[in-house]
């Protein structure tokens, strides 16, 4: 039985199953040049451009280790909680495909960089959100293969052109413990993986670009049962809406299947968007048919323990520590502080406008609302904000000081964006300080009243409520410089 039936199981049956999801995440490490040799990585080039005898697997062609892919890829086992090995070995893993040049992959097998890691995750539940860690079997680096290129049907022929710039570009292979129970959990695993391995540089995860890529291993057995299901993996998840797409249809198949007497068989499987079904690619080859042994043109890998304290010392907060960080120490809301902690470059822009502000609440409310609303319209990340952290800071430092209004703040941010100026000097050239001057405000509030009768008879026959009019009139009066606690002191003295 290749796909679903007509009708899906219902959610009752589908309930006396428990899934088994265990999750390979493949990631493309940021160098400039490949993994085996000095080729490009970049993106877009003209295809079959960036290649070399190395890459194409030609005869008497040598491959050097990258030494910057083997420093990422000990960031991400450190950022992943991985034990990393001091020795890890690369091997042949054979195979035929039209775009691997070699005929093999060189990768790591029995002898990994590093494993026995875990990522936490909180996922939403039935009976609201609850929190679980997923371990990871292991971490192991390899290069990648071609790209083919099916053009359709083109005077009654079907071409499929093959790319190779992307042969030999360095992964890292993030293999899960078969831990995760619903598509829910598979995707708050790999939300958790990509903002880990964002935050420590290691890769973009460009998902369009084909830098973050999941492949899903799935079987089903019935709640309670100790023994796993036959598994078939989805490969080549290349959103997080497909994965949970996919999942979620391989369950339903799978106990389709099984609940109807029938047998899953163990296969690789990929998801087609337009139908929201899995279809077979092939019959699940096992690790023997690969015939893996040792490169012979690569020592094995030694990772001395100096090497990796080097590297640890380089690596930058995690986001679950600055979230728990910005909560006790900055006295953020939970929610605030996810939002801030969700990439590493708001967290930094962030934490630079609290040390220039000295007010922490302000700068989240202010980065994530009036900032954040700015950048959007310019469509800008804040990477590219046209107003610093250190003048967005002094913004709301002028603020805390009664020198500038809130109203006035607000109306200078996007003047600070066009001129790239401190608040500091269009308060000074625009004449916008803040009034507190109580002379100069008692004449502006004697005008407002005057100007007013029948709201001043309104506030003294008992209406106290025309007290805000009033002051949104001397708000207006005063170009929003009035100091609102000068101003409602003195109304009520006057009224």
């Amino acid at each position: 039985m290749d796909s679903m039936s007509s009708l899906a199981p219902e959610a009752a049956v589908i309930a006396r199953y428990e899934p088994v999801i265990g999750l390979e995440v493949h990631c493309q490490l940021a160098t400039r040049t490949k993994i085996f040799c000095g080729c490009a990585t970049g993106f877009g080039a003209a295809p079959n451009t960036n290649v070399c005898p190395v890459c194409l697997g030609l005869p008497g062609a040598l491959p050097v280790l990258n030494r910057q892919a083997v420093e990422f890829a000990i960031q991400a086992s450190l950022a992943l909680n991985c034990k990393i090995n001091n020795t890890s070995v690369f091997a042949r893993k054979n195979y035929f495909y039209p775009d691997l040049p070699k005929g093999y992959q060189i990768s790591q097998y029995d002898k990994p960089l590093s494993e026995h890691g875990w990522v936490d995750i909180e996922v939403d539940g039935p009976d609201g959100k609850y929190q679980k860690r997923i371990g990871i079997t292991r971490i192991h680096m390899e290069d990648d293969a071609g790209k083919s290129i099916h053009d359709g049907f083109k005077d009654s022929e079907r071409y499929t052109y093959v790319d190779l710039n992307r042969t030999g570009t360095p992964l890292i292979e993030i293999v899960s413990e078969p831990d995760i129970r619903s598509a829910d959990e598979a995707h708050a695993y790999l939300t958790v993986m990509k903002q880990v391995l964002q935050y420590v540089a290691v890769s973009t995860c460009d998902m369009e670009k084909g830098h973050l890529r999941c492949d899903a291993n799935v079987s089903v057995r019935l709640k309670g049962a100790e023994k796993f299901g036959t598994k078939a993996e989805v490969k080549n998840l290349n959103s997080f809406r497909f994965l949970k797409l996919a999942v979620d249809q391989e369950i339903e198949r799978q106990v389709g299947i099984v609940d109807g007497g029938g047998r899953i068989v163990q296969e690789t499987r990929l998801f087609n968007p337009a139908t929201g079904e899995t279809v077979t690619m092939r019959s699940k080859e096992n690790a023997h048919d690969y015939r893996y042994f040792p490169e012979p043109d690569l020592v094995p890998l030694q990772i001395s323990d100096a090497w990796i304290a080097r590297v640890r010392e380089t690596m930058p907060e995690l986001p679950g520590s600055r979230r728990n960080r910005f909560v006790n120490e900055y006295g953020l809301r939970e929610y605030d502080a996810q939002v801030l902690t969700a990439e590493r470059p708001t967290a930094e822009f962030f934490e630079e406008v609290v040390k220039t502000s000295g007010d922490a609440r302000a700068a989240a409310n202010w980065v994530m609302g009036d900032l954040a609303a700015l950048l959007k319209e310019a469509e800008k990340e804040i990477t590219e904000s046209p107003v610093s952290a250190a003048n967005l800071g002094r913004l709301l430092k002028l603020i805390g000081e009664g020198k500038i209004s809130g109203k006035i703040a607000k109306e200078l941010l996007p003047k600070m964006a066009t001129s790239g100026e401190s608040p500091d000097v269009l308060v000074e050239r625009e004449g916008l300080s803040q009034i507190s001057d109580e002379s100069a405000l008692i004449k502006i509030i004697d005008d407002v009243i005057a100007a007013n009768p029948k709201q001043l008879e309104q506030y003294r026959s008992g209406k106290t409520t025309v007290m805000g009019f009033f002051v949104g009139q001397i708000m207006k009066a005063s170009r929003g410089q009035a100091d609102p606690a000068v101003v409602n002191k003195l109304l009520q003295e006057k009224l």
